[in-house]
């Protein structure tokens, strides 16, 4: 597939409210300095000032993927609700961010610059996670490759028919992998094929759900990212408190 033209029926939600039931804090919008200028992205600042810190990564730029897509909207409350201080951002040439689309090497590079900015502003972070979806699944994943101080990532949809995943040789580090079983554009089989590889792998666990039902947009499924999403990060987070 073109790396610049992905599928056309890939068309991701502009609707930003999202609020997980009985959960409300700001996001206050940030303005960071990117390669190809301003990035803009919403910063969750942590409880603590040793709070772990998350990278949340949006769906593909040239389909309407934004940093306010429900999904991402949802996993940045969940880092946020655990006392993560928690990042998202536009990547090049969405919203207020400059720059154009890169066929992922920028937005690889964009990515790099706000988790250095997220570790900057929490220099004593305890842990440190990526969570991306469809598109942003794929350049996160890329990110823990370069990031070894990564402990954990959360994977949503992640286009393992589109890209080559093969890059992760050895994955760093242990995660979750989530999709649904009526995803036509990322059938199931494609991403079972990279667990199954990276379980090969010593030193790592990797968890992989499927949510019966959910396409790859999660419509009327989005309780089903939080829910089991959350789940896997209290689990994480019990086995070794950040």
């Amino acid at each position: 597939m073109d790396l610049e033209s992905p599928t056309p029926v890939v068309k991701y939600s502009a609707s930003p409210k999202r609020q997980l039931n009985g959960f409300q804090s700001p996001m206050p919008e940030v303005i960071l300095p990117g390669a190809s200028g301003r990035i803009e992205g919403r910063y969750s600042p942590g409880k603590r000032a040793n709070a772990p810190i998350a990278l949340i990564l949006h769906p593909h730029p040239k389909a309407g993927g934004h940093m306010n897509n429900p999904v991402a909207v949802t996993l940045h409350q969940l880092f946020q609700q655990r006392g993560f201080a928690t990042l998202r951002y536009n990547s090049r040439g969405v919203g207020k961010s400059q720059g154009e689309f890169d066929s992922g090497i920028g937005e690889l590079a964009d990515a790099a610059t706000a988790l250095d900015w997220l570790q900057t502003q929490n220099p004593a972070a305890t842990q440190t996670w990526v969570g991306g979806y469809q598109f942003g699944a794929y350049i996160g994943m890329q990110l823990l490759m370069r990031r070894p101080e990564t402990d954990g990532f959360i994977s949503v949809s992640p286009p393992s028919n589109m890209y080559d995943f093969s890059f992760l040789a050895p994955c760093p580090a242990s995660g979750l992998f989530l999709h649904g079983t009526a995803d036509t554009v990322v059938p199931p089989v494609e991403v079972e094929r990279v667990v199954n590889k990276l379980r090969t792998q010593k030193g790592i666990v990797i968890d992989y759900e499927l949510e019966e039902g959910a396409s790859h947009f999660w419509q009327d499924h989005i309780d089903a990212v939080e829910r089991r999403v959350g789940l896997y990060l209290d689990k994480r987070l019990e086995e070794k408190p950040a």
